[in-house]
């Protein structure tokens, strides 16, 4: 591998659990087609509820198996040529040559995959190394307590490392999001930086705390205070998933039940080094209502406005993809002091890469 391409860290890191879909998106007998890390992937939900990822292709002739159908004994069928697959991706049938064995070789890869939270995780790499770390826990969604409002899956031309950069780069709410979740105050907030790991998986955030703070409008309708304490953290917790918190009550009244907020879950699942499929999830608690409407919840309110401040990222990010086509032809990208975290995610990107490369 050249030395251009070993320093990029704008590629899909594979050894990762990613999420592949909502556990509702996964109906019971209907086979899906996924591109992720570049891997394809059919996965399809059985009658007893278990998911299961196979290699998209048959073996026989490439034909993808999710154009397939499920048979009533729980195999798949390729819709080219009839050959069976077991949820193990084992052929269990040939019906051209019924009366001789089937090849060794008629078989398609096994993706791990572990349904947890409300959500489907998929690994596409190395199924040696998936012990290594572990998917993130989200435990609002499906909690009661919470009431939580996702997009759906959102297809995003654009790398998804320059989607976790936008996230913890918090400074770019001016301009580009000024007039909805953005003001020039916000920006000059200081920035803290943290980083570790969680259940193997490395870890950077982004931390701005600030006190008797005079909320933007839309803050106060959304959580009722006008001054607050405010602690708000982005945190890109692996490459799949980036949580965003922001928790805010009166003066000294952070921990107590009189705090408010949100949890805003990120999901960034790599299609290939251009593409990549965005979820969002705000999860409010269910009995906190927004402040400039008592009958709206908190969550309702914040998931109401969020697709315009979506928009201005993705076309953000698109914009940025189409500058990557561009030679550098001695660009070089200047780095701001907030962007230590941004920094350091492209460094645990890089060094996930050039382990899998080596």
């Amino acid at each position: 591998m050249n030395n251009v391409v070993a320093s990029n860290p704008y590629r899909s890191v594979k050894n990762c659990w990613y999420v592949a879909g909502l556990s509702k998106e996964f109906e019971p007998g209907k086979l899906t087609g996924h591109k992720i890390a570049e891997r394809v992937m059919v996965i399809w939900r059985n009658k007893n509820g278990e998911v299961t990822a196979l290699d998209n292709r048959c073996a026989h002739k490439r034909f993808p198996l999710s154009e397939g159908r499920l048979m009533e004994d729980g195999t798949l069928e390729c819709a080219y040529h009839g050959l069976c697959y077991d949820t193990s991706g084992k052929c269990v049938k040939i019906p051209s040559q019924p009366d001789q064995p089937i090849p060794p070789q008629a078989k398609v890869n096994r993706f791990p995959v572990i349904e947890q939270d409300g959500l489907v995780w998929v690994w596409p790499g190395d199924p040696e190394l998936k012990d290594s770390r572990k998917p993130p826990r989200t435990p609002e969604l499906g909690d009661p307590a919470f009431e939580s409002i996702d997009s759906g899956p959102m297809k995003i031309p654009a790398n998804y490392l320059l989607l976790i950069e936008n996230l913890l780069d918090i400074t770019h709410f001016y301009p580009l999001h000024d007039g909805n979740i953005g003001d020039e105050e916000n920006s000059k907030i200081p920035v803290q930086y943290e980083e570790g790991e969680e259940d193997g998986n490395k870890y950077v955030m982004t931390i701005r705390e600030v006190e008797n703070y005079k909320q933007p409008p839309f803050l106060a309708d959304w959580f009722v205070y006008d001054l607050v304490d405010r602690l708000h953290t982005h945190k890109m917790v692996s490459p799949a998933h980036t949580r965003v918190q922001m928790r805010n009550a009166p003066p000294g009244e952070l921990n107590t039940d009189k705090e408010r907020g949100y949890t805003l879950y990120h999901f960034h699942t790599p299609v290939d080094d251009r593409n990549h499929i965005w979820w969002w999830c705000v999860n409010s608690r269910a009995d906190h209502m927004s402040g400039g409407d008592p009958n709206v919840s908190a969550a309702q309110r914040v998931a109401g406005m969020f697709p315009s401040v979506v928009a201005e990222d993705h076309w953000a990010l698109e914009k940025q993809q189409q500058m990557f086509e561009v030679p550098d032809d001695g660009y070089s990208e200047l780095f701001l002091k907030p962007d230590k975290a941004l920094r350091r995610a492209r460094q645990i990107f890089l060094q996930m890469l050039r382990a899998e490369d080596a």
